[in-house]
């Protein structure tokens, strides 16, 4: 699913790294986002509204808007539209308003 020839736009891949979405190791390459690495994984809903439970998608992809924010590394509310992959990293779907985890030392 990702675009791999433009008649404009030339592309310039990173390193191919695996992530990990809802436990799940998802594969990208480290200059795109964490929302076109989930859409090229065939992850379409990033998250869901919330009185009526609908699924959300990538909407603006500038980082303006709420649709698709989650939990990155135990941090919520990260807009994965602007959000570069890292090898190793953790994406979580977010319910709510999300919630801040503590490391106990």
């Amino acid at each position: 699913m990702r675009i791999t020839e433009h008649p404009v736009l030339d592309f310039r891949r990173g390193e191919k790294v695996t992530f990990f979405y809802n436990g799940k190791a998802v594969e990208g390459y480290e200059s795109e986002t964490v929302a076109a690495a989930l859409h090229a994984a065939g992850v379409r809903a990033l998250s869901h509204s919330h009185e009526l439970g609908r699924p959300r998608g990538i909407f603006c992809a500038i980082g303006n808007c709420s649709s698709c924010f989650m939990t990155v590394d135990g941090e919520p509310n990260v807009r994965v539209c602007v959000t570069k992959v890292r090898g190793g990293m953790r994406v979580e779907e977010q319910q709510g308003r999300g919630v801040i985890q503590y490391e106990e030392n």
